[in-house]
């Protein structure tokens, strides 16, 4: 809500000092006297101020309108010549294609534009290169178009369009049929140097009206793993013969061929249940098929390294091979440099269909172009119109024919594009869909798109997949944020099993990877998983796996060589009596820790740990060591802890029977029983240091749980200090300090405000104030605050009366010109009716408040004066 000092009537100077500034103060003292009576005076003034009466005025609603062709420039209402004589030709190229072709269905050509001009089809087209990137490969661009546009059906389905508005005024309603997608689409493409091109053709119902309820949406499409090609080993010489397969060859056949029937019934009987299935999804029969018209972009191979050509579906942004069963027949294609007309069989649909467009036997082109190579019929085949291997006597004719057809292309040449340069906002591009947000439904899942920054929490698409086409059975749910302070990127939420994967990208703290728990049990000591980004952790680690009684960690690259570790943690022991404040007594009693080592091989293999176990309530330690290369068992050793072992600095005992060793080489050094000793402390120590370092896992674990916590309850997104739209932050500081700027200016201006001086320097003559000059003052004072606060009314009246008349005119405006008027003007229409009802309502609240204030600002003033040390002694 806007303050009142905004809608400032003219003539009141609030920076002047003046005796009008301290109405305010005025007011102040007057709003907590409302109750008390009013003097005569006062009730004189009410009274003339309740004279003044307003009317609130009514708004008229919208309707439907046309673009207006004042908006457009010259090259969208008029032709030029070179276009005139086109439409001369694509006449020409109708009519014979009529009376040579009556059977088939006829040509779009020259349909009309917004502005209800004759355009040729090709010329529509405007190859634009868009600023951003993701616009450069052709999945980014087909997004885009699919997400920004809202479609619209062809009326009937079976006629081809009359209209075909240009691409930016397609970009700029949001909306448009196929042909109006693909012809903004193919620009996009055209200006990323791709070959592409406008197909008009038929397709399925479902393709026709973007229905995607029978297909898998594709985000749970697997991608194909590239499959390594297995490198022959190399068959050296002295290579040691691998030992005989004693197996027996029939079993081993039987038992092959009994898996090759299980797999065969296995794999017939899944086929029986897909096309079970599939028949009971199947659409019903449709009594347009192949009648139904659609259009859709033709993406040749060559360009762009392209390896081979492929359709791109425009209303769902997808890409479909050329023999693709949504596609019914295609009746002619064209880009911004021609246009060609299809010669072949569409019986099959389009399978089967070539696309080399310089074949005129397949493909009949409408303008001589070197753009694609021409080739006519020959005894052997198709000969080039380049090929330089001709006849002495046939030259002469040809060079002829050249001349005559250059003589051709000076006037059968395209024309330049009459549409404008395709521009993009970076808000209109961040915004990605209409209003923000865009749904759609696929076979047992939907798809719900967001634009970036409008959902508080981040999210940009969420995934719903459900059990039953009714997509009432929720399943999972896939989520996926975008500017996250916390650096979410995913969440998985099973609604089935209950758990819930998180997933981050690096720059956490704790440098948190994944995260998988249940949603019914988030707190600590429950089943969860953490992954790490080990190259950024110090101690290494990878994989965190916690349950109630046990907790595994993995780890890499480790100075120590360690790379697993297990916990078995015991039941916490039941306590009787007050409770001890002490978090450390609440601890999970640890049993038993497991860790393992890689081989070291600066050490030799009988003396480099490859498993300790510390069996805690035991009070015991194993040791096993590798194992050598040439043996098949390994060296072990066992310790058993002295019985003061827990006391801090005492001397540790150490006898023969605390310690047993099993060697694998009988022959290699014992161990003295110094070393021995020595060894017991090193693992004791080392013991103490474990046990530490799984309580601060579990820290690290709640550590992790209550910032996780705070940052779900605090959402935060991550906005750049070069976005200035989005950044409230900076704007709310900005603003902040300019409001304190001004108030402190006001504060200052009115410290420096006498009320009284403009009268004492006009009336008072001497030194000192008269009982009459006192009385003058007074009653001047008071006519002077009276005047002022009726004007003050009536400039309020005033200015209500004259935003009413100018809302009043704007509506006679809007009503004798609604059918002219096109989105932009409709917006703009409503905008100033909004702002001037909000300025009408606000200048209505003032008046309101200004009668109910005003006689106890008079009294006020009354009492303020009869109080002045000045005149105090006069009444």
């Amino acid at each position: 809500m806007a303050s009142e000092d905004e809608f400032a009537l003219p003539g009141e100077d609030t920076k002047t000092p003046d005796p009008d500034k301290d109405e305010d103060e005025l007011g102040e003292e007057a709003e907590g006297k409302t109750a008390e009576e009013l003097t005569d005076d006062a009730e004189a003034l009410k009274k003339e101020l309740d004279k003044i009466v307003v009317h609130p005025p009514t708004i008229q609603e919208l309707t439907a309108q046309e673009f207006d062709p004042a908006e457009f420039p010259a090259s969208y209402k008029d032709n030029l010549p070179k276009e005139n004589l086109v439409l001369q030709y694509a006449e020409n190229f109708r009519l014979q294609y009529v009376h040579l072709y009556r059977d088939r269905k006829p040509l779009l050509l020259n349909p009309i534009n917004e502005c209800g001009t004759e355009k040729f089809v090709c010329t529509t087209i405007r190859p634009t290169q868009i600023e951003f990137k993701e616009f450069y490969g052709w999945e980014g661009s087909a997004e885009f178009v699919a997400d920004y546009l809202n479609f619209e059906t062809l009326e009937p389905p079976y006629e081809l369009p009359k209209r075909l508005i240009s691409p930016p005024s397609v970009l700029k309603r949001q909306k448009g049929n196929c042909f109006e997608y693909s012809t903004l689409l193919c620009s996009l493409l055209a200006g990323a140097g791709y070959d592409s091109y406008v197909v008009s053709g038929y397709a399925t119902h479902e393709t026709c009206l973007a229905d995607e309820s029978r297909e898998i949406c594709p985000l749970m499409k697997k991608k194909e793993e590239k499959k390594e090609e297995e490198k022959k080993k190399e068959i050296k010489k002295y290579t040691v013969k691998p030992p005989r397969d004693l197996r027996s060859k029939f079993e081993l056949k039987q038992a092959a061929k009994e898996k090759a029937e299980k797999e065969a019934e296995e794999e017939k009987r899944r086929k029986e249940e897909e096309d079970k299935i599939a028949e009971l999804e199947k659409p019903p029969p449709d009594p347009l098929y192949g009648l139904r018209i659609h259009s859709w972009v033709l993406v040749l191979s060559g360009k762009r390294e392209v390896p081979e050509s492929f359709f791109i579906e425009p209303f769902t942004g997808l890409s479909h091979p050329v023999n693709s069963p949504n596609y019914l027949g295609i009746e002619s294609v064209w880009n911004h440099v021609n246009y060609w007309v299809n010669m072949q069989d569409c019986s099959e649909g389009v399978k089967g269909l070539t696309y080399d467009l310089g074949d005129c036997t397949k493909w009949e082109y409408m303008f001589p172009s070197i753009d694609k190579p021409l080739k006519i019929p020959g005894e052997d085949g198709f000969e080039d119109f380049e090929d330089e291997e001709k006849s002495s006597l046939s030259q002469i004719d040809e060079d002829e024919d050249e001349e005559n057809d250059a003589k051709k292309l000076e006037h059968l040449d395209m024309p330049p594009s009459w549409v404008e340069i395709i521009k993009l906002s970076l808000k209109d591009f961040q915004m990605r869909c209409p209003h923000g947000k865009k749904v759609k439904l696929y076979k047992r899942a939907k798809l719900e798109k967001f634009a970036h920054y409008l959902m508080k929490d981040g999210l940009i698409s969420k995934l719903s997949i459900y059990e039953n086409r009714e997509l009432t059975d929720l399943v999972t749910v896939k989520e996926y944020f975008a500017h996250r302070i916390d650096k979410l990127l995913q969440r998985v939420s099973n609604h089935r099993s209950g758990w819930v994967t998180e997933h981050f990208d690096p720059g956490r703290s704790h440098c948190l990877k994944e995260h998988q728990y249940k949603s019914s049990a988030p707190g600590p000591e429950n089943e969860r998983t953490m992954i790490f980004y080990n190259e950024a952790r110090v101690d290494g680690l990878i994989k965190r796996v916690e349950t109630p009684a046990e907790m595994m960690e993995e780890y890499s690259d480790r100075d120590d060589f360690l790379y697993y570790k297990h916990i078995d943690f015991g039941k916490r022991p039941k306590k009787f009596g007050p409770q001890d404040g002490s978090s450390s007594k609440n601890e999970r009693p640890i049993v038993k820790m497991v860790k393992k080592f890689n081989r070291n091989v600066s050490k030799p293999a009988c003396d480099d740990v490859a498993e300790l176990i510390y069996l805690v309530s035991e009070d015991k330690m194993q040791i096993t060591y590798h194992t050598e290369d040439p043996r098949i068992a390994a060296s072990t050793r066992e310790f058993v802890k002295p019985a003061n072992w827990a006391e801090k600095g005492a001397t540790l005992q150490f006898s023969p029977d605390m310690q047993q060793a099993f060697q694998v080489d009988a022959s290699s050094r014992q161990n003295k029983q110094v070393e021995l000793y020595q060894m017991l402390l090193n693992l004791l120590k080392s013991e103490d240091l474990c046990r530490t370092r799984v309580r601060d896992s579990e820290d690290e674990v709640k550590d992790i749980l209550n910032e996780r916590t705070k940052e779900e309850t605090t959402l935060e997104l991550d906005i750049s200090v070069y976005d200035t739209e989005r950044n409230e932050k900076a704007k709310k500081h900005r603003r902040e300090l300019e409001r304190q700027q001004l108030e402190e200016k006001m504060r200052k201006q009115d410290m420096e405000i006498d009320y009284l001086a403009p009268f004492i320097a006009r009336i008072v003559q001497g030194d000192k104030i008269t009982r009459e000059e006192a009385y003058t003052l007074k009653t001047e004072a008071l006519k002077d605050l009276k005047d002022r606060l009726i004007n003050k009314a009536n400039l309020i009246q005033a200015r209500y009366e004259k935003e009413t008349q100018m809302l009043t005119e704007k509506q006679a405006w809007y009503h004798q010109n609604q059918l002219s008027c096109n989105k932009e003007d409709e917006e703009k229409y409503m905008t100033f009716c909004q702002e001037t009802l909000f300025k009408i309502h606000m200048l209505e609240l003032r008046l309101a408040r200004h009668k109910e204030t005003a006689p106890h600002k008079y009294m006020a003033l009354d009492r303020r004066l009869r109080d002045d040390q000045r005149l105090a002694e006069y009444f």
